[in-house]
């Protein structure tokens, strides 16, 4: 089988989407199969208003579809997998719909929050446009059984559960990567932008060292007005582990994300999460003793200074990428196997 993934979120992006790709489609070549992606490095773009690092394909259904059509030549078993409801995920939605070929979507992004909290844009409208998107699809993935009850109750009826893992190989306990920092350091990683309300943790009254790891439109504004904050970017994978290590507590302000990638990365490396007591934290930590969800996010953190990292690893040994796939494998059409115990290389499916 070959999964072809159409995305418009992609390298040099590094955030949650970008990341679920990767893995998933790690996992899947462990299993034998082939995968591709086709992001926006294959077409004309221009950046996304207010956010540079998002590149938006100009017009791209034509080029889009040669790609597919070659691909589909090539390959008996495929896949199609639309990632994200950008210019893209519109150009292979369309092909899909016009040539009656099954494919599947993923809701990865709370739009209907995002918009209402950044632009004012009332949240019938954005499910409205959800409906659209994702109602002709086979199945439309969620992250959690919250976000899978949200959609539904707003009129998705085609709605399947995939949730997420983590890289236990990559994000485990390694050597610290800042040493020098006095403690408790309380970190967070992702995307600076208004939507994460970084800002409810940046201004928190807690001792020892607030680090953030990531870049995004609201950067600049942050550092100037958190000058104390120490502010490291990008990171690569390795590097992020050993940050993540650095770290006594980590924690996630986010009130909107619909799962939170990066809190079983930080659980994998040992450190304990605080956060508050939303969907996303309470769907991946919630009942867990390796975090703290309180509506007062200083108490959380100050809170989370308590807990046993070596039961912050144990925990997210339990959410491995490797199960996640068997769910994302189960639920694609028609070619993929129901489990990667049976996805043998050269095997018919």
């Amino acid at each position: 089988m070959k999964l072809i993934t159409v995305t418009d979120a992609w390298h040099p992006q590094v955030n949650g989407v970008v990341r679920t790709i990767e893995a998933t489609n790690r996992e899947i070549e462990r299993a034998g199969h082939t995968t591709d992606v086709i992001s926006p490095q294959a077409f004309g773009s221009v950046p996304c208003p207010g956010y540079g690092e998002i590149r938006l394909s100009l017009a791209p259904y034509r080029s889009l579809a040669r790609l597919l059509d070659s691909a589909l030549a090539g390959h008996h078993e495929i896949a199609i997998h639309v990632a994200t409801e950008g210019p893209l995920g519109h150009a292979a939605r369309r092909y899909c719909r016009v040539r009656q070929l099954p494919y599947s979507t993923a809701y990865h992004t709370r739009f209907p929050q995002y918009l209402k909290a950044m632009f004012g844009v009332p949240a019938p409208w954005t499910y409205g446009f959800l409906r659209h998107f994702h109602g002709p699809a086979d199945v439309v993935m969620a992250p959690t059984p919250a976000v899978e009850r949200e959609l539904r109750e707003h009129g998705l009826d085609n709605v399947a559960l995939w949730t997420r893992g983590v890289d236990i190989e990559m994000f485990t306990p390694r050597d610290p990567l800042i040493a020098d920092a006095p403690h408790p350091v309380f970190l967070n990683v992702g995307r600076v932008s208004v939507e994460k309300n970084i800002q409810a943790f940046l201004a928190l009254d807690l001792p020892g060292t607030k680090i953030v790891a990531g870049v995004g439109p609201a950067l600049e504004t942050l550092k100037l007005r958190f000058p104390e904050v120490r502010f490291v970017g990008v990171l690569d994978a390795v590097n992020l582990a050993r940050l993540y290590s650095s770290a006594d507590v980590f924690v996630f302000p986010s009130r909107t994300d619909t799962f939170g990638l990066v809190m079983l990365e930080a659980l994998a490396c040992g450190t304990p999460v605080a956060a508050f007591p939303v969907q996303g934290p309470v769907d991946v930590v919630g009942e867990s003793s390796v975090a703290v969800l309180d509506e007062d996010l200083r108490k959380a953190a100050l809170n989370a200074l308590r807990i046993d990292r070596a039961s912050c690893r144990a925990y997210a040994e339990r959410h491995s990428w490797r199960a996640a796939t068997v769910q994302f494998l189960a639920l694609q059409h028609p070619f993929a196997p129901a489990s990667l115990a049976d996805a043998a290389p050269g095997s018919a499916h």
